[in-house]
């Protein structure tokens, strides 16, 4: 005989699970016991919402399912912000939640809500476990559904009584893998048609070349064709940064210098590309542009997405054959030589600015210069993620984290964290703004206790500048943003974290040196000059694609 929760913590170990992230409550007692006697070890955060992002965080850099966990009704809905940013965001996550027991689920009960009806919209798939030999079943499908392409959240709610109730003994599933789907040839031979008619061709790589280990592949493509890449969000460092074909990172609403590659494209195609992160609307405004469009699955409907072949499956294999029987091609690319020329000299120009408060472009100038290529620079959310988006540019891919789905505020600390976990060796920055860092700011106690030496890169403004920025694009003059702060320096050593103030621009960079050296938890306070926001707006607003 063995409790059910029992049995739930074999079928996790069963899986591989190594971690899982959250909070304890009376509702989930009986697991949180089984878990004493796992090789599964137990990460207990300060808030749900940190425990879901750090499983994104850990799902998103390992391809196998980060695990969140949280008792009912506040913890869940605590929780359900990161499982949702996770699912968004195509990050492989397993959701696990108490409850109240099946007694008292008819009536209106202490913390009760139903939980899976709440999970439903931001999962793939969700359920209860209303009996307790159906564990294994349930646990092999949740991991299965939430790995299979495209990856994202799964849940499972377990109710507290059925949590401690004893059953005969039963072994987990065994794990079967699962493999994508190859187009067929006839598709590869019209795609590679569609790419030798085109004169101006634009690859955009998106967030599914790196789930799908397909960088490699996609620069062979890309050289034999001589076609320039653009990158998303989060399809940062699918090509090196340094590449001649790198056009660099799209995105931003409105102009900017990669908008004039796509003005004079006559095909775009869009490879591992997630809707939610880079809106057609911001590239093809006029719907002229025809679309390629490479993913394992088809096309989302969009009027401003005209697909003209869907080429699904296997993105890496897909590739491949692509790049076996389309011809070589050399093309005039000195317009793209221009835009990156343009593009990287914003970078350059900043690298001895002086100004203080310091400038955004200085600021990631100085960490550009001080990262290795291997490094990890987790952005969160605010104006500091359209400056990293922009200008922080990557030679690999997952060396940029930036959130463009959900895109929730309070993901880079924690996301540092899980990152520090599964990349010990390499150095991880959390790039925060103080509205965001502030959301999340008590995982540093989390960081300290798992003796975690991660850097948090903090821009502080003293308000919300994402915000101020677009409301003074509309409508000239700002309204209710501005906010007090803590004492960043004296909050970060409460903590145990060692504190850097900057005090003038030419600060930066040793001290994040410093920071990196000391192997510690790290904070540096940096003021930042958020009126470069406008003045970027008004600069593009003058590009000249002619």
């Amino acid at each position: 005989m063995m409790k059910v929760a029992e049995l739930f913590v074999k079928c996790l170990e069963n899986e591989g699970v190594e971690y899982i992230f959250g909070v304890p409550g009376e509702e989930n007692i009986d697991l949180m016991d089984a878990l004493l006697d796992s090789s599964i070890e137990f990460i207990v955060t300060r808030h749900e919402t940190s425990a879901a992002f750090m499983a994104g965080a850990y799902g998103r850099l390992t391809g196998k399912p980060g695990v969140c966990l949280a008792t009912l009704g506040p913890g869940a809905t605590n929780l359900l912000t990161g499982v949702a940013n996770a699912n968004m965001d195509h990050c492989p996550l397993i959701a696990i939640t108490g409850q109240a027991g099946l007694n008292r689920q008819h009536k209106i009960s202490h913390q009760y809500y139903d939980l899976v009806d709440i999970y439903e919209p931001v999962t793939k798939w969700n359920a209860q476990i209303k009996t307790g030999e159906i564990v294994p079943e349930v646990v092999r499908k949740a991991y299965q559904l939430a790995m299979q392409e495209k990856p994202g959240a799964t849940h499972i709610d377990l109710p507290e009584d059925i949590a401690g109730m004893e059953i005969e003994a039963v072994e987990p599933l065994p794990i079967t893998g699962h493999a994508l789907p190859q187009a067929d040839e006839s598709i590869i031979e019209q795609a590679a048609g569609l790419i030798a008619d085109a004169e101006y061709p634009l690859i955009i790589a998106g967030n599914g070349v790196t789930r799908c280990k397909a960088a490699d592949v996609l620069q062979k493509l890309a050289e034999k064709t001589d076609i320039p890449v653009v990158h998303s969000f989060m399809g940062k460092g699918a090509v090196s940064w340094e590449h001649e074909l790198s056009l660099l990172t799209a995105g931003i609403s409105g102009k900017d210098y990669i908008t004039c590659g796509f003005e004079r494209s006559d095909l775009v195609i869009t490879i591992g590309l997630d809707m939610a992160e880079t809106p057609p609307r911001n590239w093809n405004p006029e719907r002229s542009i025809p679309v390629l469009h490479i993913d394992t699955e088809e096309a989302e409907i969009d009027a401003y997405y005209p697909v003209t072949l869907n080429v699904v499956g296997d993105i890496k294999e897909n590739l491949q054959e692509l790049v076996n029987v389309i011809p070589e091609k050399e093309r005039n690319l000195d317009w793209a030589k221009s835009i990156r020329e343009k593009a990287l000299s914003e970078l350059e120009s900043y690298k001895q600015d002086t100004a203080f408060p310091v400038k955004p472009q200085k600021i990631i100038a100085d960490l550009r210069e001080v990262l290795r290529d291997e490094d990890i620079a987790i952005s969160d959310v605010g104006a500091h993620k359209m400056w990293m988006a922009r200008m922080y540019h990557t030679a690999k891919p997952d060396t940029c984290l930036i959130s463009n789905g959900l895109a929730s505020m309070g993901v880079a600390v924690p996301g540092a964290i899980a990152a520090k976990m599964v990349y010990p060796e390499r150095s991880i920055v959390a790039v925060c703004g103080d509205g965001a860092f502030l959301m999340t700011s008590a995982e540093l106690e989390t960081a300290v206790r798992l003796n975690l030496p991660i850097v948090i890169l903090l821009w502080r403004d003293d308000g919300y500048g994402l915000i101020e920025w677009h409301q003074m694009k509309k409508f000239e003059r700002s309204s209710y943003i501005r906010f007090g702060n803590p004492d960043f320096i004296q909050l970060a050593k409460s903590f145990g974290f060692e504190a850097i103030s900057i005090e003038k621009a030419e600060d930066l960079r040793p001290s994040l040196e410093r920071a990196i050296a000391m192997k510690k938890p790290v904070l540096i306070d940096c003021p930042v000059d958020y009126s470069e926001n406008m003045k970027l707006t008004e600069k593009l607003k003058k590009i000249n694609c002619e």
